[in-house]
């Protein structure tokens, strides 16, 4: 764990591998790398690396809204899961949405992600909705932290 290191998406390395692990993960919405750089300008992409290997990656949307709620979704790649790396890359990312003046923390995750639905329950977060997408045939849940 003490070879965690964590990274803002700045150039196309990190493009690409912050790609690899969201379109891995969300195979219902995958991403461009055209898309991915237009959001890399508006929120706060990160990949995480255990030595050169990548193990996963996180978006912190900026908050928003009369509540200032700011988004948190941590990655891990399957292969790299159950070892501390999602609360290490989720808790980096709560610190940002809390420097960013954050007064509520919400993260979504794709319903048939059970590891990720599981991962939220037990740092605090609740259901508060789920939304189908046009075409979409698996719904993407938003959790709020208690």
């Amino acid at each position: 764990m003490n070879d965690l290191r964590i990274e803002p998406v700045t150039g196309e390395v990190l493009v690409r591998d912050w790609r690899h692990v969201h379109n891995l993960i969300i195979p219902t919405d995958p991403l461009s790398l055209d898309e991915v750089r237009e959001r890399s300008g508006i929120n706060r992409l990160e990949v995480a690396y255990l030595g050169d290997v990548l193990v996963g990656c996180s978006t912190v949307r900026p908050p928003a809204g009369a509540q200032a709620v700011a988004t948190v979704i941590a990655r891990v790649l399957p292969a790299h899961r159950g070892r501390g790396f999602g609360a290490a890359i989720y808790e980096r990312g709560l610190a940002v949405a809390r420097e960013l003046g954050a007064g509520a923390v919400e993260t979504i995750v794709l319903a048939s992600n059970v590891d990720g639905v599981r991962f939220a329950q037990r740092h605090g977060f609740t259901e508060v909705s789920s939304e189908l997408l046009p075409g979409d045939t698996i719904p993407y849940l938003t959790l709020r932290l208690g």
